[in-house]
């Protein structure tokens, strides 16, 4: 077998980050990097376990890429270390540490057949005709191309492309391997079923992944967890939903998704909620929140558009409901996103499934309508 069989974590699996008895497979500990009067890389501290496909997710100059680079030695850290499997490695040049890396762009040799692009680092290692043949067959097969062997790149498709790439990689069978925006020349069809074949190749080898995107969607589908850069530093770690669901700071809940943000003042505070008055809309917030956030605290809250309800009736209760004139209609075919203009002048935005025709729908541009929301849908933004 080229892979060894491998502890892998699947993603129904009880998670290895929540496991006080299971060590991190890829410390990064307090790493900074400094060029000059620059520093894209702020004293970044994350774990990450074996089998993960652990994706860093954040906007283009973040620096995102540069630890990336630090990751595979292409670059040194100004100040803190690397450790994958126990071993520091931070001082350690790329051909000698057990990480793999598929580039945006693939690199494959253009001169060179699928096979030889392949075959080309293992016998910078020295394998045997033999071992180097098995090895091979299996990943041709693995990233089902099987029958392309004789092919130069310009023959392949995009997403053949991306497959030799990571076929070349995987065959080194690396511990590690790092994957920077590789599906970001794909068009979408072919980016989103890319995206599940890559889980299930990386679910079946057991290899632990890093992912660079400035993808949403693309770390959301794909990843075990997700960490949040910004400008040089770690805003957020954790799985997708959690990320979404429970953003820990108003960057993170405007950067992931579309959210409805509402400055507000706490006028009482109690154990499960806090309720909120809100100059933007002509109602009260109740908010399922279990911190401490002192009785006149400015606080920021969030509601997502698909947690917002539109209807043409008054609600009969005091709460979480306000009114608002109907400007804009954006149809995306499963869904339509509706921008509702409130008395206060501030655009809010709903999203409903689409599960009538454009002429059967309940809402028009101009109609007046009321939303209104769950108290645990909510979120409560305190920094």
């Amino acid at each position: 077998m080229i892979f060894p069989t491998q502890p892998i974590i699947k993603r129904n699996n009880n998670e290895a980050w929540e496991d006080l008895n299971t060590d991190p497979y890829i410390q990064i500990e307090e790493v900074t990097k400094v060029y000059n009067d620059i520093t894209p890389l702020k004293n970044i501290s994350i774990s990450i376990y074996k089998g993960e496909l652990f994706s860093i997710l954040g906007k283009s100059g973040c620096g995102k890429t540069t630890l990336l680079r630090i990751l595979a030695g292409f670059e040194k850290p100004t100040s803190g270390r690397i450790l994958i499997d126990g071993i520091d490695v931070t001082n350690w040049p790329p051909y000698k540490r057990p990480v793999n890396m598929v580039f945006q762009s693939y690199a494959l040799f253009p001169h060179m057949t699928v096979a030889e692009n392949i075959i080309f680092g293992l016998k910078q290692e020295g394998l045997g005709k033999t071992a180097i043949n098995d090895r091979v067959k299996e990943a041709l097969s693995l990233l089902q191309l099987s029958g392309y062997e004789d092919r130069k790149p310009d023959q392949l498709s995009g997403g053949q492309k991306q497959r030799v790439a990571l076929a070349r990689s995987l065959v080194k069978r690396p511990k590690l391997l790092l994957l920077d925006e590789p599906m970001a020349a794909l068009d979408k069809k072919l980016r989103e079923q890319t995206q599940f074949e890559l889980v299930n190749i990386q679910e079946k080898i057991g290899v632990t992944f890093i992912l660079v995107t400035h993808d949403q969607e693309e770390a959301m589908t794909m990843s075990t967890r997700i960490a949040i850069m910004h400008d040089g530093k770690i805003r957020q770690v954790g799985v997708p939903h959690d990320i979404y669901e429970f953003p820990n700071s108003r960057y993170v809940a405007e950067f992931v998704g579309s959210v409805n943000l509402f400055e507000g003042v706490v006028v009482e505070q109690d154990l499960d909620h806090v309720l909120i008055e809100t100059p933007a809309m002509d109602c009260l917030c109740y908010a399922a929140h279990t911190g401490v956030i002192p009785k006149g605290s400015n606080i920021t809250f969030a509601i997502r558009p698909e947690k917002l309800m539109i209807s043409s009736i008054r609600p009969t209760y005091p709460r979480n409901w306000t009114q608002g004139i109907i400007k804009e209609i954006a149809y995306l075919g499963d869904i339509s996103i509706y921008y509702v203009q409130l008395e206060s002048g501030k655009i809010v935005m709903a999203t409903l499934p689409n599960l009538l025709r454009i002429s059967e729908r309940d809402f028009q541009w101009e109609d007046e309508v009321f939303l209104f929301w769950r108290s645990e849908n909510s979120l409560v933004l305190t920094s």
